[in-house]
C-alpha cells in the first residue's frame, strides 16, 4: 500500500493526461479542445518535474555542507521553456479560433465541416 501512495505524483499525471485526452477526443468545440490540450500538456510538465526530482537531493550549488546528492536542474529548465512555448501555442490557437468564428459563425467542428462540404 505504501508503494501506491508513494507514487502519488504519477497517479496525478495519469489522471490529468487521460482527462485532457478525453476532452480532446470527445469534444467538438474548438475551445474545449485547446483546453484539453493544455491539461494534457500540464500532465507532461508534472511528469518531467517528478522524474527530475531526487529524494534527499539539494540544488547543485557547491558549498561545504556535506551533501553528496544533487537534483538535476535540467528538467526544470526545459519545463520553463516548454511553458513559454505552450502559452505561445495556446495564444495562436485561440487567435485562429477567433478567426474561424468570424468566418463561419461557430466554433463547433461538425458545423464547420458541414459548411465546408456545402460549398
Amino acid at each position: 500500500m505504501s508503494t501506491v501512495l508513494g507514487l502519488y505524483n504519477y497517479w496525478v499525471v495519469i489522471i490529468l493526461m487521460m482527462t485532457g485526452f478525453y476532452i480532446v477526443i470527445s469534444s467538438g468545440n474548438l475551445i474545449k479542445k485547446v483546453i484539453g490540450l493544455n491539461i494534457f500538456q500540464t500532465s507532461v510538465f508534472l511528469l518531467y518535474i517528478t522524474i527530475g526530482k531526487r529524494a534527499g537531493g539539494t540544488a547543485p550549488i557547491l558549498v561545504d555542507h556535506g551533501s553528496e546528492s544533487y537534483t538535476n536542474p535540467l528538467p526544470s529548465v526545459l519545463i520553463l521553456t516548454a511553458i513559454v512555448v505552450g502559452v505561445a501555442t495556446t495564444s495562436v490557437a485561440l487567435a485562429l479560433i477567433v478567426r474561424i468564428r468570424e468566418a463561419y459563425g461557430t466554433v463547433e467542428e461538425d458545423d464547420i465541416r458541414a459548411m465546408d462540404g456545402a460549398e
